[in-house]
Parts: structure tokens; sequence; C-alpha cells
């Protein structure tokens, strides 16, 4: 053969093997809330490529699944609370258990929840609390309180509240002497009522990003957020603090799980054991600045961190603390608070 005709058959269409695509992971999953070099490193590893989508809220994310995001997203980060109507609306698969051998790496409190005994279908991923991000004035002291935004005479200055049903409800409740999973309707009309005396007095309502965002930019003196938004804000401005109110407050626990009808399930399921590598845990909690529930990754957490009391609460702040529970039909009530609240 001649090498003019061997040049024009490398050319024709077949002549070479196509270069397979990296396969793709699809995360969907909180704003911030992961290490992008961790998702990098994974992606080199093996060989893939990692596409985030975020959300800002629970019902976003419920929707979005409900509405054919379980066929489309592979790894997904629900909080306790949610995960029962997951399973229940067979939104999330079972884990294969044999392909996550690193959940052996969990401190033994953040294994079996009451929420998944046995871990069938979720693996603990970050924990934290939710209190008030604020902006002392200079040598003053603020009250350990949720009165700090639902009592004018306490306020410290301008607020934000935070932009979710069950937390905020839950912080109205906790003010008022009551659990943060009360359905009883007078507690939960109280509740309303006090929200609708603050609201009147806010500078809006924004999620834990945006509020600690606002505080950092002195918009605001005060926003509710969670205590690793918290932590980031404090790191960037030593003048700001968080508090987590006497009255006591929640305590939640994030998950990862796979979506039922994930694309790519077993690479899911190598994600979530790469994150509970304890030199991987480490890393993704010293970003996020959230506590982790992976004892083995403690060696590796930032010291500084681990003796933070906004980010690992001692245990009389503990004992005041409480989870989130998945109210069932009874999240309706929640669902009407809620609407009037934003209505008014």
């Amino acid at each position: 053969m001649n090498l003019k005709l061997f040049l024009s058959l490398l050319l024709l269409p077949g002549a070479w093997p196509a270069l397979a695509a990296p396969q793709p992971l699809n995360l969907f999953i909180w704003s911030e809330y992961i290490d992008p070099k961790v998702v990098a490193d994974f992606e080199k590893k093996f060989e893939c490529k990692v596409t985030l989508d975020l959300y800002d809220d629970e019902a976003a994310m419920m929707a979005k699944l409900q509405g054919g995001g379980a066929s489309r997203y592979d790894v997904v980060v629900p909080p306790d609370h949610k995960v029962e109507g997951l399973i229940k609306l067979q939104l999330i698969a079972p884990l294969r258990h044999e392909n996550i051998p690193n959940l052996k790496n969990l401190d033994p409190r953040f294994l079996s929840p009451p929420y998944d005994r046995s871990n069938q279908f979720t693996v603990a991923y970050q924990w934290g609390t939710l209190g008030i991000y604020v902006r002392p004035s200079p040598g003053g002291r603020l009250p350990p309180t949720w009165g700090l935004v639902f009592d004018p005479k306490l306020q410290p200055g301008p607020f934000v509240l935070i932009d979710g049903a069950r937390d905020l409800v839950g912080a109205a409740l906790k003010y008022q002497g009551h659990s943060l999973n009360s359905t009883d309707p007078e507690q939960l009309k109280a509740a309303r009522d006090l929200i609708l005396a603050a609201k009147k007095r806010c500078q809006g309502f924004d999620n834990s990003v945006g509020g600690m965002k606002k505080v950092l930019g002195k918009s605001v003196k005060a926003a509710i957020v969670f205590s690793g938004e918290a932590a980031r804000g404090m790191d960037d401005d030593k003048a700001t603090t968080f508090i987590i109110p006497q009255e006591g407050s929640q305590i939640w626990l994030d998950n990862l799980v796979v979506c039922a009808k994930a694309p790519h399930r077993d690479l899911a399921e190598k994600f979530i054991n790469f994150t509970l590598d304890p030199k991987v845990a480490a890393r993704i909690s010293n970003f996020t600045q959230f506590a982790s529930p992976n004892q083995a990754a403690k060696p590796f957490i930032s010291p500084e961190d681990l003796k933070d009391p906004t980010i690992y609460p001692p245990p009389d702040v503990m004992a005041k603390l409480e989870f989130l529970e998945d109210l069932g039909s009874r999240t309706s009530f929640y669902d009407e608070v809620w609407t009037q609240i934003k209505a008014r």
C-alpha cells in the first residue's frame, strides 16, 4: 500500500477509536457545602466529571426530586427530617454497604439514626446547629437569647430572618418555651404572630449564606444562620460572633443519599465512600467549618475548629438542642403557618 492511500484510509470515519468521555456524576447539594479541591481529586482518581447543581432550601430540593430529579441526580444531600419522606416517596435507593467500607469511620453517635436504622439509605455528612450570627457594638455584650430578633427591646440593630419554615418557626417555638417539633395549633399560632411582628422590623428573609454575608457586609447587625456559615464569617471578621440561644435550638445532621433512579449508581457509591475517607472527610469539614460525624477524621481536622464551641458545642449547650422530626401529614401545619407569614 502506498503512503498516500494509507493516509487517506486513516481519515475515514471510524478509522480511529473514539476517545471515551469521562463518566459523569451529578451531585445535588447545598451552596458552598463541599471543597472544590475534594471534587477535583475525586474526578482525577475515578476519571470522571462531577456536575454540581445547587439548592438554597429544602422545599426546592424536594420539588426538584419529585419533578424528575430522582432519575437525573446521582447523589443528594438531604437533612435528617426529610429522609423518611424521601424513603416513603421512593426517591432514594438502598445503599449497597459492600461498596462503602469507609462507613466504619463514622462516630457511633451518627450511625443508625432514628430516621434510618442500620443506615439502609443514608450516610452522615455534616452536622451543626442554628443560632444568631451577630456584630455586637464595640464593648457591648449581648444576651444569649432568641430575643435578639424576637424582642424589639433586645434588638441589636437591623437583622434578617432565615428563609425556612421549620428553621424559623422552630426558633420562635423554642423562644416561647416549646419543642421545635410542636404541632399544637395554639403554639404554632403564637409562633406565627411572633414572627409576623419581627417581620415588620427586619430587613427581609435570606438563607444562611446570604445572612452571613449581610452581617459581614455590615448592612445588618444580626442574622439567623447555621453554625458553619457563622464560623467562616468569624474567621473573616473577628468583630462578629455566634450565639446559640439559651432557650435551646436546632441540631441537624445532613446526609449523603443515592437517588432511586441514579444514572450512575456505582460511581455514586464510590463518591460516598470517598467522602468517608478520614483525610477527605477532614478536608470537607475544614472547608465548610461544620462539624464532622467522621470519628476517624478527627486527627486531621483543624485543632482550632475542634476547640471552637461554635462548631462543636459544649455538653451543656448540646443538652438544649433538638433534632427536627419528620412530622408526616402534620407538616401541613407548618406549611400553612409559613404561607401566612410570607403573605402578610
